[in-house]
């Protein structure tokens, strides 16, 4: 029976190969990564009743680049700092902070953005981010599933009809954009590596 090879994510030609160093450098390559999440949360479009942000985009530039495990852990630690009230996400402070903003509207997007970060952090780690199509599918299948959990708790809370209405299709052609744009930009780094 074939089995998976492990390649490297993008981010460990960077990284100490081992020892405290190697833990150091991934630290501080996760709190890089809250505030690229928080800054990419806070750029925001205002299209109509919802604002779209670069968020999706950086969820997947941070799993392309940084593969499962750091990109979950990256993920994870912005949601703590959600959890404890810093103001990370795109609606807080207006909206509420904590974890009582996390159970509202946003809150299957938010725990989306994890399994994003899971799905594409495992096709990285296979090697798929160094190929466009790959990469742009295994993209695409984490970006279905995000909006599935999204569309999934809003409507709990305001009913299937305008949960599609208004937290799924004003996002639609955005995201694939980002998809796109995510899955052209990590083996463009790549290709661009093996010519140095």
């Amino acid at each position: 029976m074939a089995t998976a090879t492990t390649m490297r994510p993008l981010v460990t030609l960077a990284l100490p190969q081992e020892g405290a160093a190697r833990l150091a450098a991934q630290l501080f390559l996760a709190i890089a990564g809250t505030l690229l999440l928080t800054l990419s949360a806070k750029t925001k479009v205002v299209l109509g009743p919802v604002d779209i942000s670069m968020q999706t985009l950086a969820v997947l530039l941070i799993a392309a680049a940084f593969g499962l495990r750091l990109g979950v852990a990256t993920l994870l630690l912005y949601m703590a700092e959600g959890a404890m009230g810093f103001p990370v996400f795109q609606g807080t402070p207006e909206k509420g902070i904590g974890l009582a903003y996390m159970v509202g509207p946003t809150g299957g997007y938010l725990a989306g953005f994890v399994v994003m970060a899971a799905i594409v952090g495992w096709a990285a780690d296979r090697g798929w981010d160094r190929h466009p199509i790959k990469l742009f599918n295994a993209m695409l299948v984490a970006e279905v599933v995000m909006m599935a959990m999204g569309f999934a708790w809003l409507a709990l809370l305001i009913g299937p009809e305008k949960s599609w209405q208004f937290g799924v299709v004003p996002f639609i052609v955005g995201d694939l954009i980002k998809v796109a744009l995510a899955a052209s930009l990590v083996p463009a780094v790549w290709s661009l590596l093996k010519r140095s």
